[in-house]
């Protein structure tokens, strides 16, 4: 998961279809995450992969 920003985060709502918004719940309780936490972890990573994150791990 990323790192806290001390409460710098921005939020915004999300429009998802029901069958997505299930598989990312069902993804994020296997890997002991919450839903935010696990979408957070999909977007970084997904942001590295394409090398558009300003950290490159």
């Amino acid at each position: 998961m990323p790192p806290k920003k001390n409460g710098s985060e921005k939020s915004f709502l999300l429009r998802i279809d029901p069958e997505t918004m299930e598989a990312v719940e069902r993804w994020a309780a296997d890997e002991f995450r919450s839903v935010n936490g696990q979408l957070q972890w999909i977007i970084a990573d997904a942001l590295k992969r394409h090398k558009r994150s300003k950290k490159q791990v």
